[in-house]
């Protein structure tokens, strides 16, 4: 076991380890279990029922079932229980901090971080919740009376990854409540607990019987490929890889379903000559490491003016050097481990295939011995620009650095990708930031910040990153769809 405290058994002897299903925590119906390892040691945490087929499709008949009494709950009553929630995760952040950082291997303090983040969904969109009005008006001609309504699409599939156990599940679980929604959560083989927990504290805050079902399992295609056949689902929303979201797209056209895709990025952060360097360095180190690296919002490729890559390059690579790589539980530890053996050799395979390309190591550029899936920080410059490494999601606590000379390269350069979730520019010219900011090809863009995401605004991408938003007065609306009602002029009769 990859326990090392009490603290630790405690929290884990706390976790539901069955499937949520019809409000009823189960075992599989095969009996068949999987492991939960931490990254940080490879050891198993817990062992959890192992959802198959049948178990799916028995969560959503709890979700059809109780989709129309849900439907029918005041929106008061959906944010207030929202609001329990918000302060049962805050109560219990500790807990949840401790559990994410031991299922997928941050520090801490960061994981910290994501329950005070996570949780402000539970609390916007309670308030949301109130909010989703429509609206009557006279036609035109005044001839009738024009009546739209905002109703809930129905029973959702909601999967989530495995990099923000919890964030991810409320950002997209809770605009589902507040409209009216009920679910299917398929959480991240690699890291369900936090969200089985999650669930718990729902039922705590009075979330009914069917609302929410999960289903964690080892077989993601063969669990939801049937739900996404049924007719009854009417609404898929996906956070995870570009090649996984295209197949579901197209598994989600046969019926047409509603669909939300937060896919992959490749960001780029672009440093102008005028920039605060400093500062630049300081937004540089949010944007590569939160999450080791391994966040799609997390900068990828360093687009610096030539005039100050030299500078930008050594104080960043001196930030770098200073992260102590250890278990997430250490207070030492500002460098957790990545989430598995494959994911470490794919990063350390774009670091290799780059230096044989001809780029510098300015500093890391290789695993850590020992234990876990830990790599070292990485700085590197001289960077073909046929690199794979440009062109590919790393995932990992790697940063290239390539250079430019002119506004439009600069551009071009942060354009050169299929890909187009959020964008990082550095410059004290404010006129130059929003100018850039018009060009880009983004979703989302920090203008001399390094973290872009808040519960209050619409998080996503364009172009391969994805479809829809979360967050934001924009996040229920992708739970809801609109009714037209025309009524003939009471007048006229």
């Amino acid at each position: 076991m990859a326990v090392t405290t009490q603290r630790e058994q405690e929290l884990l002897a706390q976790v539901p380890t069955g499937l949520l299903i019809g409000g009823n925590w189960r075992d599989a119906s095969t009996g068949k279990t999987f492991d939960i390892e931490d990254p940080a040691t490879g050891k198993t945490l817990l062992s959890i029922a192992d959802a198959s087929p049948a178990d799916g499709m028995a969560a959503l008949d709890a979700a059809a079932a109780a989709q129309d009494s849900w439907a029918r709950t005041a929106p008061r009553e959906r944010g207030e229980i929202l609001r329990r929630a918000f302060d049962l995760v805050t109560a219990r952040a500790e807990d949840f901090a401790l559990l994410m950082t031991l299922e997928m291997g941050k520090p801490l303090a960061e994981a910290r971080g994501e329950v005070t983040y996570g949780a402000e969904f539970l609390r916007w969109f309670s308030e949301e919740a109130v909010r989703a009005t429509g609206r009557y008006s006279t036609s035109p001609d005044g001839k009738t009376r024009i009546l739209v309504n905002k109703k809930p699409v129905g029973p959702c599939l909601l999967i989530t990854p495995w990099n923000f156990p919890l964030a991810m599940a409320t950002r997209k679980i809770a605009p589902a409540i507040a409209a009216g929604c009920t679910m299917v959560l398929k959480p991240a083989n690699l890291t369900p607990l936090t969200s089985s927990l999650f669930a718990a504290v729902l039922e705590e805050a009075g979330l009914p019987k069917g609302v929410l079902n999960v289903v964690h399992t080892s077989d993601a295609q063969g669990v939801t490929g049937p739900l996404i056949e049924d007719e009854r689902l009417r609404k898929l929303s996906f956070t995870g890889s570009t090649p996984v979201g295209r197949n579901l797209l197209a598994a989600a056209a046969k019926n047409v379903l509603r669909t939300s895709m937060e896919l992959g990025g490749n960001a780029p952060f672009v440093v102008f000559a005028d920039a605060d360097i400093d500062a630049a360095v300081a937004g540089a180190m949010l944007a590569k490491l939160r999450n080791m690296g391994e966040a799609c919002t997390a900068a990828n490729r360093f687009i610096v003016h030539e005039s100050v890559a030299g500078e930008f390059a050594d104080k960043f690579a001196a930030k770098m050097k200073s992260l102590e790589t250890a278990r997430g539980t250490e207070d030492s530890s500002t460098l957790g481990p990545l989430i598995d053996e494959k994911s470490r050799t794919k990063v350390h395979e774009l670091v290799t295939s780059a230096i044989d390309d001809g780029a510098t190591a300015v500093v890391g550029g290789a695993p850590v011995d020992g234990p876990g899936y830990f790599y070292q920080a990485t700085v590197l410059t001289n960077i073909a620009p046929e690199s794979r490494i440009l062109q590919e999601e790393i995932f990992g606590p790697v940063a290239p650095i390539i250079t430019f000379d002119s506004e439009d390269e600069a551009v071009r350069l942060a354009n050169d990708t299929e890909y187009g979730l959020v964008a990082y520019v550095f410059t004290r010219d404010l006129n130059r930031g929003l100018r850039i900011g018009e060009r880009l090809d983004v979703g989302m863009m920090g203008l001399n910040a390094g973290v872009v995401s808040n519960a209050a605004a619409p998080f996503g991408g364009v172009k391969q990153s994805g479809l829809g938003r979360e967050g934001g007065s924009e996040g229920i609306e992708e739970y809801l769809y609109t009714q037209y009602v025309g009524i003939a002029d009471p007048s006229a009769s």
